[in-house]
C-alpha cells in the first residue's frame, strides 16, 4: 500500500493506492490520524488505486469517520472501483460515508 497526500487550500487528498488489509490497516490509519489531529477538516479518500480492502481497513474508515464527525468534518470517498464499490454497498458503508464518483465532485459538495 502506498500513500500519496495531497494538501491544497480547502482540501486533503490521500490517494490510497495497493491493498489496504489486516497487515498494513496500521500503516493506513496513523497518517490518517495525524491528518485529523493536525486540523484537516475536509478529506478525500481517493480510491483509483485502491484494489482490494479488508474489514480491518473498513474499520480504520469507521474510525477516521467517527474522528471527522466529532470535528465537524467531513470524511469523502472517491474513485471507487467496481468490486470495491461492492464491498461498500454489501458491508452498509456506501451509506455511512459521503461516496463520489471522483474528486472534483466531492470538492464542489464540500465546499
Amino acid at each position: 500500500m502506498n500513500l500519496h497526500i495531497e494538501k491544497l487550500k480547502n482540501h486533503t487528498i490521500v490517494r490510497v493506492d495497493g491493498r489496504i488489509d489486516t497487515i498494513n490497516s496500521i500503516e493506513f490509519q496513523k497518517p490518517m490520524m495525524e491528518l485529523t489531529e493536525e486540523g484537516c477538516t475536509n478529506i478525500i479518500i481517493d480510491c483509483s488505486g485502491l484494489n482490494y480492502i479488508s474489514s480491518s481497513g473498513l474499520r480504520v474508515l469507521l474510525t477516521v469517520q467517527k474522528k471527522m464527525v466529532g470535528k465537524s468534518g467531513l470524511l469523502s470517498i472517491t474513485n471507487l472501483q467496481p468490486h470495491i464499490r461492492d464491498i461498500f454497498d454489501i458491508s452498509g458503508f456506501s451509506t455511512i460515508f459521503s461516496v463520489f464518483r471522483d474528486n472534483e465532485a466531492a470538492m464542489k459538495n464540500n465546499t
